[in-house]
C-alpha cells in the first residue's frame, strides 16, 4: 500500500490540509477565500466558458452519429433498469445539497435582486439562477467526466482513472505519464475536499434540524461536533466491507424521503401558486440557460460581481470538484448504454427534478415573502441553515417533515462519504476495482478530518472557498479529457 507514490503524495497533501485546518482554521479559510477570489476575478470567464463548452460538446456528441456508439462492447446490455439508473445517478450527484439549499438559496438571491428590480422580477430571476446552478451545466460536468471514463474503461479496456484516456490517446511517454500522474493527483484532492465540504454542510443541516425538532433556543456549542462524531461512527465501519447493495438501499431510502417531502410540501402549501411558478420557470430556463452560461457580469457593480463569484462560480467549481467522484460512479452504472441514451439521461432527468424541487421550495418561500407577512427573508439572513425548517414549520406535520429532512440528510451524506472513500481508494491504488479495506478506512479518516476543518470554520462561505480552491487544477484537466475523447471517437467506425 505504501509503495505507491501517488497514494503517498495524495495522503500527505490531504493530511497536511486537514492538520493545517484543525490547527489554524481561520488561516486556512482566509487563504482559501483570498486565493479563490483572485482566481475567480481573473479566470471567472474561463470557468464559464469551460462549463458551457462541456454542455455544448456533450449535447453535440449525443445528436451526432457518434451517439449510437455504446459505452461498452456492441453486445453489452445495461446492467440496471432505467428507473434505477436515474435514481442512483441523481442521489450520487446532488444529495444533501438539495435539502440544504432548497429554500435558502433562491430566497438569498431574491433578497439581493429586490434592490435592483421589482419583487416579481426578482423572484423570477432568483428561481432561474438557482436552477441554472443545479441544472444542465452541473450535469454536463458530471456527464462529460463520466462519459470519458465509461467510454475508455468499458469500450477500450483502460483502467478507470483520469490519466487513462490521456495515455491511450497520446501514447505512453515520459511526458504523458507525468501529466497523467498529476491528473490523478488533482482528481484525488478535488474529490477529498469536495466531499468533505458536503460532509460539513450535512452537519450544519443536521444541527439546524435537531434544533428545530426539539425546539432548542440555546443549543450547546458542542452539538455540531457530537453530530459529526455520530456521522463518522456510522460511515467508517462500512468501509471495511464491500460496497454492496446496502449502500444502494440507503441511497434509495434517502431519495424516497426527499421525493415524499417534496410532494407533501407541494400539496400542503399553496399548490396552485407553486405549480404556476414551476411551469413558468421551465420556460424561463429553456429560453435562458445557454445565453446565461456565457454571462460574466463584467459591467455590473461590485455587489453583483461579488454575488456572481460567490454563487455561480463557486457552484461551477464545486461540480468540478465532485466531477471525478460522481463521474466514476455514473460511469460504473452506465455500461451498455449508448452515448445518446447516456447523455440525455444524465442531463434531462436530473435537471427536470431540480427545476421541480427548487420550484416547490422557492415558491413556498416567495409566497411567504410576497403574499403574507412571514419574515422569511429575515430568517434566511439571520440563519441560512434554518431556512428550510422554518418553512416546514408553517405547514402541517412539521415535526414529521423536519425528521424526514434530518434522516434524508444523514443518509445522503453517509452514502456519499462511503462511496467517495471507495473511489479515492480505487484512484490511489492504480485503478483497483476493489481497493483494500484499510485503504478505504484511511481515506475515510482523511475525509472526516477535512470535514472537521470545514465544520470548525463555521461558515458555508469558507467551505465553498476551500472546495473551489481544491477544484481549480481540475478545471484545466477537463479540457485534456474532452480532447482525448473527441480524438478517439474520430477513429471509431460508427454503427449504422
Amino acid at each position: 500500500m505504501f509503495k505507491n507514490p501517488l497514494m503517498l503524495v495524495a495522503l500527505s497533501m490531504t493530511t497536511v490540509i486537514a492538520v493545517w485546518g484543525v490547527v489554524d482554521t481561520d488561516g486556512l479559510s482566509a487563504l482559501a477565500s483570498s486565493a479563490t477570489s483572485t482566481l475567480f476575478t481573473s479566470r471567472g470567464w474561463f470557468i464559464m466558458l469551460t462549463t458551457s463548452v462541456m454542455l455544448l460538446l456533450i449535447v453535440a456528441l449525443a445528436l451526432s452519429p457518434y451517439g449510437r456508439i455504446k459505452l461498452g462492447q456492441d453486445w453489452d446490455k445495461p446492467e440496471f433498469s432505467t428507473v434505477s439508473w436515474l435514481t442512483m445517478m441523481f442521489a450520487a450527484g446532488m444529495g444533501v445539497g438539495l435539502l440544504y439549499y432548497g429554500a435558502a438559496e433562491p430566497l438569498t438571491h431574491f433578497a439581493l435582486l429586490s434592490d435592483y428590480v421589482d419583487p416579481a422580477e426578482a423572484a423570477t430571476i432568483a428561481h432561474f439562477v438557482t436552477t441554472f446552478h443545479w441544472g444542465l451545466h452541473a450535469w454536463a460536468i458530471y456527464g462529460m467526466v463520466a462519459l470519458v471514463i465509461a467510454y475508455f474503461g468499458f469500450r477500450k479496456g483502460t483502467p478507470k482513472l483520469m490519466s487513462a484516456p490521456l495515455i491511450a490517446v497520446f501514447g505512453r511517454t515520459r511526458a504523458t505519464v507525468s501529466v497523467g500522474w498529476v491528473t490523478d493527483l488533482a482528481a484525488i484532492v478535488a474529490i477529498a475536499i469536495g466531499v468533505a465540504g458536503s460532509l460539513a454542510m450535512g452537519v450544519f443541516q443536521l444541527e439546524a434540524g435537531v434544533v428545530a425538532l426539539f425546539g432548542l433556543t440555546d443549543p450547546a456549542p458542542w452539538l455540531p461536533l457530537a453530530l459529526y462524531a455520530g456521522m463518522c461512527a456510522t460511515f467508517l465501519p462500512p468501509l471495511l466491507v464491500d460496497l454492496g447493495r446496502g449502500m444502494a438501499v440507503l441511497s434509495n431510502t434517502a431519495m424516497v424521503l426527499a421525493v415524499g417531502l417534496m410532494v407533501f410540501v407541494l400539496l400542503a402549501g399553496p399548490t396552485s401558486y407553486v405549480m404556476s411558478s414551476i411551469v413558468g420557470s421551465i420556460g424561463e430556463y429553456i429560453a435562458g440557460v445557454v445565453p446565461h452560461g456565457f454571462r460574466t457580469f463584467t459591467f455590473f457593480d461590485a455587489r453583483i460581481e461579488g454575488w456572481f463569484r460567490d454563487w455561480t462560480l463557486s457552484y461551477m467549481a464545486w461540480w468540478l470538484a465532485w466531477g471525478p467522484f460522481v463521474g466514476v460512479f455514473v460511469a460504473r452504472i452506465s455500461r451498455g448504454r449508448t452515448i445518446r441514451e447516456f447523455v440525455f439521461g444524465v442531463l434531462l432527468a436530473p435537471t427536470l427534478f431540480s427545476i421541480v424541487w427548487f420550484g416547490v421550495f422557492s415558491s413556498v418561500g416567495f409566497f411567504g415573502a410576497l403574499r403574507t407577512e412571514l419574515p422569511v427573508l429575515e430568517v434566511v439572513a439571520e440563519d441560512f441553515n434554518r431556512s428550510t425548517f422554518y418553512l416546514l414549520e408553517q405547514l402541517p406535520l412539521s415535526a414529521l417533515t423536519t425528521l424526514a429532512v434530518v434522516l434524508a440528510a444523514f443518509l445522503f451524506i453517509v452514502t456519499s462519504v462511503v462511496s467517495a472513500a471507495f473511489v479515492l481508494g480505487m484512484f490511489s491504488s492504480g485503478g483497483d476495482a476493489n481497493p483494500a479495506g484499510r485503504v478505504k478506512v484511511i481515506w475515510g479518516v482523511i475525509l472526516a478530518a477535512l470535514g472537521l476543518v470545514m465544520i470548525l470554520s463555521d461558515s458555508i462561505g469558507a467551505v465553498r472557498s476551500i472546495i473551489a480552491l481544491g477544484a481549480m487544477p481540475f478545471l484545466f484537466i477537463v479540457h485534456l479529457l474532452m480532447v482525448s475523447l473527441v480524438r478517439f471517437l474520430a477513429r471509431e467506425e460508427v454503427p449504422r
